[in-house]
């Protein structure tokens, strides 16, 4: 099992403590660091200004947003970025939901899996360098075809370091989980429970079914999950700190009726869980949703409480698909996190 450490998302500005847990990531030994982006702060900028102090650790976007940047941008910020950091990247895409898409982005959501398709595709036509970019699809034309047809197939003009620079796909329903194992070179899961392995697994053999030959090797196909980590006192009130993150992904994020945090944690058998929590939060009651969060939810899909008790809790995950636990947490915990996971 490895380790990594996600720096999580800006609210008002850095998180604090931020800029020092991604050295201290590097010096504890730590396989990976994530940023993220929603709308506010971007992905790129502070993996590559935070990450400039770093020597070993591989430095991951966690997710950047396929409607934020078209495709050849979003490689030409990937092969810039691996260059840098001297081939440390993983670029780890998600198609993010219609909320953030159509109402930040003004980009229509619709058909996600297929855009995901596209997009990589070109990704990795850039990365090849084999030939000048041309693509035809429902979603992306390469050369534009319309205006004044003054377009021309382009080759980037920088050699990539690595022409198979890692492309891990965020992704948290069956079919998406299957894409991902169809075509990249690994799943960026969130609110993972290790009760699901079963399932988990079978949607990723769904996708490497259907894999091409040419892409990575299944066997090094990795499984990097997000897991909110906190060490406390107790279990109980180390779940207190956990509990109003878990409210705000289900009740708070996306809308009533298009949630798919929400939805990954009433298959893991919640969904009554998270009926009450969504009717709480819409009608204004934080208080009362955060506090329907049972322990049970937050000890499936976390790791707190004592030392004793996260080195416990970590055999589940240890037994499942993951490969990676990468830990949300309080940058001023992560040294002792990582002690008592060994």
């Amino acid at each position: 099992m490895r380790f990594g450490f996600h720096t999580g998302y800006w609210s008002a500005g850095p998180p604090a403590g931020a800029a020092e847990a991604v050295r201290a990531a590097d010096e504890l030994g730590l396989d990976s660091v994530w940023t993220a982006e929603s709308y506010g702060s971007d992905a790129f900028t502070p993996l590559a200004w935070w990450g400039s102090q770093t020597n070993r650790v591989r430095l991951g976007t966690g997710i950047a947003q396929l409607a934020a940047r078209t495709p050849t941008a979003t490689a030409m910020a990937a092969l810039t970025l691996d260059h840098l950091s001297g081939g440390r990247f993983i670029l780890g895409l998600g198609a993010s939901g219609p909320q953030v898409v159509e109402g930040w982005y003004g980009q229509p959501y619709p058909r996600p899996l297929e855009r995901t398709r596209e997009y990589v595709g070109i990704v990795r036509q850039v990365l090849a360098r084999e030939a000048p970019v041309t693509f035809s699809g429902r979603h992306f034309t390469l050369p534009h075809d319309g205006g004044a047809h003054l377009g021309k197939a382009l080759r980037s003009t920088v050699h990539p370091l690595r022409a198979n620079l890692p492309i891990h796909l965020a992704a948290q329903g069956p079919k998406n989980t299957a894409l991902a194992a169809e075509i990249a070179d690994g799943w960026l899961p969130a609110f993972v429970s290790p009760a699901l392995d079963a399932e988990y697994r079978e949607n990723l053999e769904t996708g490497f079914a259907r894999r091409d030959g040419t892409r990575s090797p299944r066997e090094e196909f990795e499984v990097s999950a997000a897991v909110p980590a906190v060490i406390g006192k107790d279990l109980e009130s180390a779940a207190d700190q956990v509990r109003p993150h878990l409210a705000l992904y289900i009740g708070g994020m996306g809308s009533e009726s298009t949630n798919f945090h929400r939805e990954a944690i009433a298959r893991a058998g919640y969904r009554d869980v998270c009926d009450e929590v969504t009717a709480k939060y819409l009608a204004g009651d934080k208080t009362g949703a955060t506090a329907a969060i049972p322990t049970d939810l937050v000890t499936d899909v976390a790791l707190v409480g004592t030392p004793s008790d996260i080195t416990a809790q970590l055999t589940r995950w240890e037994a499942s698909c993951v490969t990676t636990l990468i830990l949300q947490t309080d940058p001023r915990m992560l040294a002792p996190l990582v002690q008592a996971l060994g």
